[in-house]
């Protein structure tokens, strides 16, 4: 059987209201087009993207979820085994950004420890902007995560962001791999040091 094609495999998926662009998003990401013709997701769609990171192949699965509430229940199961969550908002739309609040209430209660990031995506009409970049970068360090205004249409910052994100992700499981690794060689040590103890215990007991 031929070897993996790849060094890490990560699952990210991108949730945000219904219309602020998800699907343009994971398209210019992963197919470099854009299409003007907007189709609702229906329940959740994947694709993959390989990309190369410090000398390594990182596989994303990236999955775009319905953003309509009658889709919710389908898409809570897709938070299983994620290792990133992408949350979208709508600059042009007030309203998609504040729920963005909702949404990251639906990752902590679904995700124990997940790496996150804040898009606010359409940031190619000034006029039509209702959600202007300084309340935005507030809110991010507010709840402690990193900010991106992206244009998928003009294909402005989509590259960066995901590169970023995968950055991110791949940074937190080596240091997720090093805290395990120190564990378990603090583990190994004590019981080591346990057994000695007991060994010399045994050897220092004399017969009467």
């Amino acid at each position: 059987m031929a070897g993996k094609d790849y060094n890490h495999l990560f699952k990210l998926l991108i949730i945000g209201d219904s219309n602020v662009g998800k699907s343009s998003l994971l398209l210019r990401f992963a197919d470099s087009s854009f299409s003007g013709s907007y189709i609702t997701t229906i329940g959740v769609d994947f694709k993959i993207r390989t990309v190369e990171i410090d000398g390594e192949k990182v596989k994303l699965q990236i999955w775009d979820t319905a953003g309509q509430e009658r889709f919710r229940t389908i898409t809570s199961t897709y938070y299983r085994n994620t290792h990133g969550v992408i949350i979208v908002y709508d600059v042009t739309n007030e309203q998609s950004f504040i729920n963005v609040k909702r949404w990251l209430n639906e990752i902590s209660q679904n995700c124990d420890n997940v790496c996150k990031i804040l898009v606010g995506n359409k940031n190619d009409n000034p006029s039509k902007k209702e959600v202007e970049s300084q309340e935005a970068q507030r809110f991010a360090e507010s709840v402690g995560v990193r900010l991106f205004e992206t244009s998928a249409k003009e294909n402005v910052n989509v590259e960066e962001m995901f590169m970023t994100f995968a950055h991110m992700v791949l940074r937190a499981k080596k240091e997720s791999q090093r805290h395990m690794n120190r564990d378990w060689q603090l583990d190994n040590t004590v019981h080591m040091s346990s057994q000695r103890d007991r060994d010399r215990r045994k050897k220092g007991k004399k017969c009467c």
